[in-house]
């Protein structure tokens, strides 16, 4: 079976790097992010950690809105609204965590 990207032009070949780079820096960006996370969360080094893992989680929360949701190219409006939509969901999930742990 022969490799489908031999049959590429350079230019195909660069065109594709062009394209693919943004997608694969954002992915290894929130996987560095994740193991930031997940690092702290281990280890407790002080006790307001979860402040620091709060700015982790909000960091990889800008970095799916901007990048793989591709909101930075909308329009104003559409930003406005995407944000709304992931506050409402925070807010939504905050009060469930509220029952639960309340209970």
């Amino acid at each position: 079976m022969r490799n489908p990207l031999a049959t590429l032009s350079a230019d195909d070949r660069a065109l594709l790097r062009r394209r693919l780079r943004t997608p694969v820096l954002t992915f290894l960006a929130l996987l560095a992010l994740l193991a930031v996370n997940v690092t702290l969360g281990a280890t407790l080094p002080f006790p307001q950690v979860w402040i620091v893992e709060l700015l982790v989680v909000a960091v990889m929360v800008a970095l799916i809105l901007l990048v793989s949701m591709e909101v930075i190219h909308e329009p104003p409006l559409v930003r406005l609204f995407s944000v709304l939509g992931f506050f409402w969901v925070a807010i939504m999930i905050g009060m469930t965590l509220t029952d639960y742990l309340a209970r």
